[in-house]
């Protein structure tokens, strides 16, 4: 049976994230929770780079025709809305 290993990974700060980062009680723990709270809100058109590439704009310009973003008035968060669905 194989033991899951960890693994060590590495990272630059500049002085005033480690600064605030000393406050922190466990900041292995905290790094990991920060970077699974990341993952877990990655763009799934882009994959976090904030830049399409023209295949996905095609693709987002072909959805976007029946698509639109839009401000909820409850949370005030940009989000999809199918115009189809609406129009219905």
């Amino acid at each position: 049976m194989k033991k899951n290993k960890s693994e060590v990974i590495s990272f630059k700060a500049d002085d005033s994230l480690l600064e605030a980062m000393k406050a922190v009680p466990n900041r292995s723990e905290f790094i990991r929770n920060a970077i699974l709270g990341a993952l877990n809100s990655i763009c799934p058109l882009c994959g976090g780079t904030g830049i399409m590439t023209p295949n996905q704009k095609s693709h987002w310009e072909s959805f976007s025709a029946d698509h639109s973003l839009e401000k909820c008035m409850d949370c005030n968060e940009i989000h999809l809305v199918c115009m189809r669905e609406r129009n219905s």
